[in-house]
């Protein structure tokens, strides 16, 4: 009998070895969220609609350093609190923006703007080959943009785990007037509420987007504005008619002379003494002693 019992101790302990593990992976597998739903066979993802919506600016560099390739989509910046960091830094220092609300980033990017660029971002880059160095891109400093400023659309990445949105863009510095350009680079993560992303409704997305990033159509407007007017020389408008002559008025009491100025010589004369009478093509006017007595 004892030997029956040792030999179902092996055999039991085999079974839970292959029955634990398996337990073990349905329980996770009933922990693990499922997947965001994937678009329609052939249809868009959201990622895709929105860089279909955003041109992205292409840059590259020339013997002056960093310079655009291709110009992207121009946006102007509609809050404060989007903060730039040079162009050859590792990654930009993004802001979140939720619920209406724009908050900038904070610690160690900040750090980066105050004098010398000893502090926090400054002072990290001096560590890294060609950070700091005065013969190169300046990497010590970094600036909010103002609102009203105009960048490019550079990126988009999605997270829906985290139902994020990280919206990438460049300092468009021609649009700027910034002399010599600086190419800044920022980022705002766009933070929706959970389930919102899985939706796939791109057009509040664009929406919410547009709350910070507003695509810029003011040279697109200038373009057309400068065009009306060669449009206008090459269609004259029609000359304005003239205005109707005012009614010839023939009034009880007016000498002749009055009356010629109005009317002018008249076809025929009948003069009867102290009586005379003017004949015109369809009036016939009658003087005594020299004053219309009678029209008709």
């Amino acid at each position: 009998m004892a030997r029956r019992k040792k030999s179902l101790i092996p055999a039991m302990a085999l079974f839970a070895a292959a029955f634990i593990p398996c337990a073990l992976g349905l329980a996770q597998d009933a922990q693990t969220p499922a997947p965001a739903a994937a678009p329609a066979a052939g249809g868009p993802t959201v990622l895709e609609q929105l860089q279909a919506q955003y041109k992205m600016v292409k840059m590259g560099t020339d013997s002056n350093g960093p310079t655009v390739l291709e110009e992207g989509t121009v946006l102007a910046i509609q809050k404060g609190g989007v903060l730039g960091v040079p162009s050859n830094s590792p990654k930009p220092c993004p802001a979140k923006y939720e619920n209406g609300a724009l908050k900038p980033p904070s610690g160690w990017c900040v750090q980066g703007r105050k004098a010398g660029g000893t502090h926090g971002f400054g002072a990290i880059a001096s560590h890294f080959p060609g950070g700091g160095n005065a013969n190169g891109p300046d990497t010590s400093s970094t600036r909010f943009f103002n609102k009203g400023e105009k960048v490019y659309a550079a990126n988009i990445n999605i997270d829906v785990k985290d139902e994020k949105v990280a919206f990438g863009v460049v300092a468009c510095d021609t649009c700027n007037q910034t002399n010599p350009p600086t190419y800044y680079k920022a980022e705002v993560d766009f933070q929706f509420a959970a389930g919102f992303l899985e939706k796939g409704d791109v057009s509040k997305i664009e929406d919410t987007i547009g709350e910070v990033f507003q695509v810029d159509n003011s040279a697109q407007d200038a373009g057309q504005q400068a065009q009306q007017p060669a449009a206008a020389d090459q269609q004259q408008p029609a000359a304005a008619p003239a205005a109707p002559a005012q009614p010839v008025s023939i009034q009880i009491g007016q000498t002749i002379d009055q009356v010629v100025a109005a009317l002018g010589q008249p076809d025929k004369t009948v003069n009867l003494g102290a009586k005379q009478i003017y004949v015109y093509k369809d009036l016939k006017v009658t003087f005594v002693n020299g004053k219309v007595s009678d029209v008709q």
